[in-house]
């Protein structure tokens, strides 16, 4: 069905521990609910449990009748996004995949994607696309979700003319919040451009299962992330305004809907309440690329760490600082590229 508009209820009820998000999803599970989420494996570590609680993503559509492996499996992986926002993805799938190679391009020099219009946010998708499958990649992830709600289609019909697969954030975040959630009252924090495309809206009517959302537009919050979050009394009641409203609807669950807010979650936390759940894609994302690389043979036959490097379109000393700090690992050099 789709989502309505908040409405008054009671209040969230005590936060279930991460360990517990299993047996909470099991709960939900109907019969019906279950055609669209997999069940999770109980045998994942508890180190990824927090979100881990994932459901899967639908199987590739063309990993049908593969039996053979790739000559490709030797490509990296490629992610996209417009800043280092896309990092928070990155990093998952880095301790998810580590034995692969990856290239992630930054695209700076147009950032901010969320105060785009959708022919703009196309026109970006196409150009960070096009310029990854001439380099060479297996697989493609936009690790943002203004560029995903505009541009996916168009990027998966371009990526598709190459062999190359395409994975997204927003539906896996819509998967896990509807079934974690206790009251069904969701929240969704994002930029504008995001918001307006109502991509979450749609995804999460495509759940199976009642919920009321509210969508709160952040405009300038993945600037201040990007800038290096300079946390000025000005900023932090910036950010409290922005959780007010999902406060006040009283939701259970928000979902972080651009890959920069993770890297703020802590203040997040504080302002939306303890008991509030934060959903994130960077976990699911790595298990939806690691389930199309077994499917289609092309998982890299490394047993060491594989290797990552970096391209953005801005300024590369300032990615690469920004970046390292994120990230947590030592950049290198960073590849300056004109799109």
């Amino acid at each position: 069905m789709e989502p309505t508009e908040p409405t008054e209820s009671a209040e969230p009820t005590e936060p279930i521990e991460s360990t517990d998000l299993f047996d909470a999803i099991d709960r939900r599970e109907s019969s019906d609910h279950s055609e669209s989420l997999d069940s999770p494996q109980r045998e994942q570590s508890s180190a990824h449990r927090s979100q881990s609680a994932t459901p899967a993503v639908s199987q590739p559509r063309s990993s049908a009748g593969v039996t053979d492996r790739d000559p490709n499996d030797s490509l990296p992986i490629a992610v996209f996004d417009s800043g280092v926002g896309g990092l928070t993805v990155l990093h998952e799938c880095l301790v998810s995949l580590p034995e692969e190679d990856y290239v992630y391009l930054g695209d700076d020099a147009r950032f901010p994607y969320g105060a785009k219009t959708d022919a703009e946010l196309r026109a970006c998708v196409l150009r960070n696309t096009r310029f990854l499958l001439e380099r060479g990649t297996k697989l493609l992830v936009i690790a943002c979700n203004s560029a995903a709600s505009a541009g996916l289609e168009s990027a998966r019909e371009l990526a598709a003319a190459h062999g190359v697969e395409v994975v997204a954030v927003i539906e896996p975040e819509a998967e896990i919040a509807a079934a974690i959630t206790d009251s069904g009252r969701v929240g969704v924090l994002a930029t504008p451009a995001t918001v307006a495309g109502g991509s979450y809206l749609r995804a999460l009517g495509r759940q199976r299962r009642e919920l009321t959302v509210t969508q709160v537009a952040a405009p300038d919050l993945a600037a201040i992330i990007q800038r290096g979050f300079p946390f000025s009394e000005a900023v932090v009641e910036q950010v409290r305004s922005y959780c007010a409203p999902l406060r006040r609807a009283r939701v259970d669950t928000v979902i972080l809907g651009c890959t920069h807010y993770p890297l703020v979650r802590p203040m997040l936390q504080r302002f939306l309440g303890r008991e509030v759940r934060l959903v994130t894609a960077g976990h699911a994302l790595a298990a939806a690329a690691e389930r199309i690389l077994e499917a289609r043979r092309i998982a890299s036959s490394n047993r060491g760490e594989g290797e990552y490097r970096f391209v953005c379109t801005g300024d590369p000393d300032a990615f690469r600082e920004l970046g390292t700090r994120f990230l947590q690992l030592p950049l290198g050099d960073v590849e300056l590229v004109d799109l």
